[in-house]
């Protein structure tokens, strides 16, 4: 059987930084709020939406009307606003001839399939799991376990590749390999203390696993 890689989106596969932050901008001020620095909000990417905005202030019955402000600004704008990171395509199209591919995210699933579609790679993966699809994003095991049981698949040589340790927590949760790269907003020395492989990039993560699985077989 195949490998599955599972990919990770924001800061392993693209760049959507400006975007989000557009996004958060658009939503404090609709509301009247003060703005956070960039670097305030970069450093909660990765969680959800809802977590973000309570994290930089937003009081609780406030968040839902934050996340819609976001969300409405951040459709139009984020294929304009988002770029592939340097190796993807190719990491993802080395991935497609021994692997099935897989997305597991905590951005919204119909966002990100837009996204994935306009740069002409959603043709290359199998299952998208994206917030709305599960009750527990990561790091729960669900997204993970989701995507492969839509796979048909165990956990027995499934890859997570992500930039945070939230993916690779949700990875050693769901007890399936982990490789982290330190292309997005996990530096490598967070990364060191939740992953024991590390890549810079997200083409060398892939080289790594088609070492192993040849290895393997």
């Amino acid at each position: 059987m195949k490998p599955v890689i599972l990919f990770d989106l924001d800061g392993t596969v693209i760049d959507s930084t400006e975007a989000i932050l557009d996004g958060f901008r658009v939503a404090f001020e609709t509301f009247g709020g003060e703005v956070p620095s960039d670097e305030l909000i970069k450093n909660e990417i990765g969680h959800t939406l809802e977590d973000m905005f309570l994290t930089l202030g937003v009081e609780s019955s406030k968040v839902d009307e934050h996340v819609h402000a976001y969300k409405m600004h951040y459709r139009v704008i984020s294929c304009e606003k988002t770029i592939l990171l340097d190796g993807a395509r190719e990491a993802i199209e080395l991935a497609s001839d021994f692997a099935t591919l897989g997305v597991v995210t905590t951005k919204t699933g119909e966002y990100s399939q837009i996204l994935l579609e306009h740069m002409e790679l959603m043709k290359y993966f199998d299952v998208l799991i994206g917030r709305e699809h599960v009750t527990y994003p990561k790091p729960h095991a669900e997204p993970i376990l989701k995507a492969l049981m839509k796979l048909e698949h165990d956990r027995n040589n499934t890859w997570m590749i992500g930039d945070t340790c939230m993916d690779m927590i949700a990875a050693k949760n769901a007890e399936v390999n982990s490789i982290a790269v330190t292309s997005g907003y996990g530096t490598a020395e967070k990364l060191q203390k939740c992953s024991g492989i590390i890549y810079g990039t997200v083409l060398e993560a892939v080289d790594f696993i088609q070492k192993s699985d040849e290895n393997y077989k």
